[in-house]
């Protein structure tokens, strides 16, 4: 294996959705990583092998997490050939395992990620089939080890992927409506609203029930990883020590908080979006801590003085509305007429349409959902007299 530091310390890189960089770097900080450094939709740190473990277990807004073997920097086709195979592959996978690459190339003489894969893929087979006569197999959809290549410029980071899988695909979700939200995108929009995971936190178009799945495991204490299907990639790999992960697996288990710790409220209009949205909360065991009615949100009023609401409205991309500009005004009436006292937040693809809404942000975020430019918008719908968040 590569060389560790004496304390079992390494390098570790944790990738996420742009936006939420400083997110993941306070849940980093959390599980008590080191040299925490913020760069773009990705945070590196260091760690050990527990902490390897942990972050994939707890880390809510991390996509996936690697650990850097190699750095180096390939001028050409040939260069990045010979520094591949200075890697002794054998000592992180065996022939009989799959594999395969997953290549991210920006700013490069090399233009496709696909070639640069490929030639990855060639040089590591190749080094098999010199030692050993055989080669191991690809295999793009479940193998049992991923290598990730970053190439910026032509400079070339090569990590294992502990993750497998993707984290965001926790594996509650049973259903999803036309449009679901990617589950680390819901969790790091609930984790910029700021809310204190005990008042009131309230999603009236909820869809199938991502954001009131995620606030609740917040809420709960419960580590996305408990709901994962597929092993983590790190079960794969030659140093998998199962004692220490049975240990983070316990102790994650031990700090789920059982009884309900915050008022969590969804609605729908749409029958089957409901329905959508309970079987979701059931498969995740959260019943007992989410409501969810088939409710009109224009005739609804707050269930609390005070508390956090977060919507994602129709953008006209994949669900279409047929006025999307009356929808937006009709959603900044019943905000500012319905809910007075809370902090209310529209993540929206559609900015054209979000000036309808007729209240004043206080923050605009900037965010993406999938390759929809979106932003997170504040209303803070004061009571009384500051006119009800100011309207423009």
């Amino acid at each position: 294996m590569a060389k560790q530091n004496p304390n079992g310390n390494f390098n570790i890189i944790v990738t996420t959705l742009s936006g939420f960089e400083e997110v993941l770097a306070e849940e980093l900080r959390a599980l008590d990583m080191e040299y925490i450094k913020v760069g773009n939709r990705a945070v590196t740190c260091s760690g050990n092998l527990r902490q390897l473990y942990e972050a994939n277990m707890w880390c809510r807004t991390a996509i996936r997490v690697l650990k850097p073997i190699r750095n180096f920097k390939a001028r050409d086709e040939k260069d990045l050939y010979e520094q591949v195979q200075k890697i002794r592959w054998a000592d992180y996978f065996d022939l009989e395992q799959t594999f395969a690459i997953d290549a991210v190339v920006s700013h490069s003489t090399f233009e496709h990620s696909l070639f640069v894969a490929q030639l990855t893929k060639d040089a590591i087979v190749d080094q098999f089939r010199k030692a050993t006569g055989e080669r191991p197999s690809v295999d793009r959809v479940r193998p049992d080890m991923r290598i990730n290549l970053h190439m910026h410029e032509n400079m070339v980071t090569l990590s294992l992927d502990s993750s497998g899988d993707s984290l965001h695909r926790r594996g509650y979700r049973l259903q999803t409506n036309v449009a679901p939200l990617n589950e680390v995108l819901a969790a790091g929009i609930i984790a910029l609203t700021g809310w204190d995971k005990k008042s009131t936190f309230i999603d009236p178009m909820c869809g199938s029930g991502t954001f009131l799945i995620e606030a609740a495991m917040m809420a709960q204490n419960i580590a996305p990883g408990l709901y994962r299907r597929d092993a983590f990639g790190f079960e794969k790999w030659k140093d998998y020590n199962g004692k220490l992960f049975e240990m983070v697996w316990n102790t994650a288990e031990a700090k789920h908080k059982e009884a309900p710790q915050a008022p969590i409220l969804g609605y729908d209009i749409d029958a089957d979006y409901v329905e959508a949205a309970l079987n979701n909360i059931e498969n995740a065991g959260l019943q007992h801590v989410i409501k969810v009615e088939e409710a009109d949100f224009f005739k609804t009023t707050a269930p609390a003085d005070q508390g956090v609401l977060v919507m994602n409205p129709p953008y006209n991309e994949r669900i279409q509305s047929d006025d999307i500009n009356l929808l937006y005004k009709n959603i900044g009436d019943t905000l500012k007429n319905s809910y007075q006292g809370f902090d209310a937040f529209v993540f929206t693809g559609n900015l054209e349409a979000a000036k309808s809404v007729g209240l004043r942000a206080s923050r605009r975020t900037p965010l993406y959902n999938g390759p929809i430019d979106c932003r997170l918008l504040k209303y803070e719908l004061y009571r009384g007299s500051r006119r009800s968040g100011g309207e423009e």
